[in-house]
């Protein structure tokens, strides 16, 4: 069993609401997110186990829905990396059946990855 990954990268702010006063993510800020889109497979006739080109419909769902928005206006929940991790899982694990997790980091130095 192989495993591929590819990465996107967009930009955007969020606010997370309910946490304590002080918490500086209770402040609207930004990030330069990146995400890490992961399959695994056997590889097919080509060689592949998926021809990254064939991720085009995530990047433009990054590029249109994500980059440089506020996603507390895209998204109807707690916009922290663990919610919209398994958020974008779901929603192109069907379209992916070969998708095995999904990774976010908001900063170098942290990140969170969905998978089952």
């Amino acid at each position: 069993m192989l495993t591929i990954s590819k990465e996107f990268h967009f930009s955007a702010s969020h606010q997370l609401m309910g946490l304590r006063t002080d918490h500086p993510c209770g402040r609207m800020h930004g990030h330069n997110y990146i995400i890490r889109v992961f399959l695994k497979g056997e590889p097919n006739k080509d060689g592949f186990i998926q021809d990254y080109g064939e991720l085009k419909p995530i990047a433009q769902w990054i590029d249109e829905t994500l980059d440089h928005k506020h996603l507390n206006d895209v998204f109807d929940f707690q916009t922290s990396v663990e919610n919209i991790s398994k958020y974008i899982y779901d929603l192109f694990k069907v379209q992916f059946p070969l998708l095995y997790a999904i990774e976010i980091s908001e900063t170098p130095k942290t990140n969170c990855r969905y998978e089952v």
